[in-house]
């Protein structure tokens, strides 16, 4: 909508109006912008190119060795080349710190990372670092330079890292050996202090301690049996009460076969009824009524008894209290094997890791795993990457024609008197008429001189900026010397 509101005609006019503010405002632009597109500092950039081969010794050793992850190290690849200790490394290699004070150190290494760039391909096997200087040799020697440090850093470090792998193996696994020693003393102790406890089957001891059990009750009914049988024996080796049960056992035969008042019946009570007495009468304790051989056969037996008894009990006591003590003996057994079968395990691990690491030692040491080959090495560049002269000298161009122009608006902007008829109208005022202007010929003849001069002056100085531009597009450096030759004679 702006861009209706534009008067097209009227800059035309203004422009051919003020042709000579307009040309001579556009060239000297167009002028300015040459001019600097020569002064600025030339920039020169130089490349490198380096592949990253892995060899196939790197897949023979997989699972067997270690080797560097080399995606890891691309990934920090722009870290590395871009470290302080890199960059004063080729700093010091190519004296660039000469004539530069030691504070200076810090703003030309912020300067160098500036200029360098670092970019690897998809596939990561192949990085391209560049960098930009005034310079074009030390750009060349910065680049190469950096290349060369930068891949025998990465190797030493790997070497340093690999030997430093197996330092830590070796001690780590001697540390775990002097540990399994330790445990294997401590178990052999605690054998010696368990007196055999630890050896001992749980179910044999069970079924010894039940079987005892069943001999000791055994013995203790065979106890409870004789003690129980020394009064029937004493009764059975009394005569009168065996005379007793043998007129007892004629009473009742008989019994059976007669009335009370037989004879023999009436005989027979009558003598039991004297036995009976008898036996009541007399004392408990007589000598005349204990055995004195079955009473000592009975005796001894049951002195013999009770001494199996005390055994068994002392036996069934002793096992169970075994039986108690193993599982918590085993138990603590069980832990401390359990710890040495970790420790071993840790401690093969570690052996086969040292081993590992040896052989991923060697594979560093020789350098058998990754390969740098500098496809591109830096050369001296020939053209600079900056200034684009080019560039700035059509920009110049763009500018030259609008600054022109603006210059001619901001003039009639600043010109309050009136110029045509509508300017009068816009004032609101009545205009009574017209008086056109009177042609002078002679002066329009020399307007058109002057203007034919201008335009040939001008379009030949325009053509002038288009043929440098051209020779700066075909690579001619004939400005380059004439403004060589100008600047050195001042």
């Amino acid at each position: 909508m702006e861009n209706q509101n534009i008067d097209y005609n009227g800059i035309i006019r203004l422009v051919l109006k003020k042709r000579w503010v307009f040309v001579s405002t556009a060239l000297s632009i167009m002028t300015i912008s040459v001019i600097i597109s020569y002064l600025l500092p030339k920039i020169y950039e130089s490349k490198s190119t380096v592949f990253i081969e892995k060899n196939v010794i790197s897949e023979l050793v997989k699972g067997i060795a270690v080797t560097p992850s080399m995606e890891q190290t691309l990934r920090v690849l722009k870290v590395a080349m871009t470290s302080r200790p890199l960059l004063e490394k080729v700093i010091n290699e190519l004296d660039m710190i000469k004539g530069k004070g030691p504070n200076e150190l810090p703003e030309l290494l912020e300067l160098i990372n500036k200029n360098i760039t670092v970019t690897v391909n998809r596939d990561n096997t192949m990085f391209i670092i560049s960098y930009l200087d005034k310079d074009p040799r030390l750009a060349r020697d910065f680049v190469n330079t950096l290349v060369k440090s930068y891949i025998e850093q990465n190797v030493s470090s790997k070497r340093d890292e690999s030997y430093g792998a197996i330092k830590f193996m070796t001690e780590q696994s001697d540390a775990v050996r002097k540990k399994i020693e330790a445990i294997d003393k401590e178990i052999n102790q605690y054998k010696v202090q368990q007196g055999g406890v630890i050896n001992i089957d749980e179910s044999r001891l069970f079924t010894e301690i039940n079987a005892d059990q069943t001999r000791l009750h055994e013995v203790q009914l065979r106890r409870r049996q004789l003690e129980g049988l020394k009064p029937v024996t004493r009764r059975e080796s009394d005569p009168l009460n065996n005379q007793l049960i043998t007129l007892q056992r004629r009473y009742d035969e008989l019994r059976s076969q007669f009335n009370e008042n037989y004879p023999e019946l009436i005989r027979i009570r009558g003598e039991i009824e004297v036995l009976q007495k008898q036996i009541k009468t007399r004392p408990q304790n007589s000598p005349s009524l204990i055995d004195p051989v079955e009473i000592a056969r009975i005796e001894a037996e049951l002195n013999a008894l009770k001494i199996s008894e005390q055994t068994l009990a002392r036996s069934i006591s002793i096992n169970q209290n075994l039986l108690k003590r193993i599982p918590s003996a085993k138990a603590n057994l069980e832990q401390m094997e359990a710890e040495r079968r970790n420790q071993k395990a840790l401690y093969d691990q570690l052996l086969s890791r040292q081993g590992q690491s040896e052989v991923s030692k060697q594979i560093e040491v020789q350098d058998k795993t990754t390969t740098y080959r500098i496809a591109e090495p830096a050369i001296i560049p020939v053209k600079p990457v900056k200034p684009n002269r080019i560039r700035i000298m059509l920009l110049g161009l763009i500018a030259g024609i609008g600054g022109g122009i603006g210059l001619l608006l901001g003039i009639d902007f600043l010109d309050k008197s009136i110029k045509n008829v509508d300017s009068v109208k816009l004032l609101g005022l009545q205009i009574l008429a017209i008086v056109p202007q009177i042609p002078d010929y002679e002066k329009e003849m020399r307007t058109q001189r002057k203007n034919r001069i201008l335009t040939v002056l001008s379009s030949s100085y325009l053509g002038i900026i288009l043929f440098v531009i051209a020779m700066e597009a075909a690579g001619l450096p004939y400005m380059d010397k004439v403004f060589a030759l100008i600047t050195s004679g001042f």
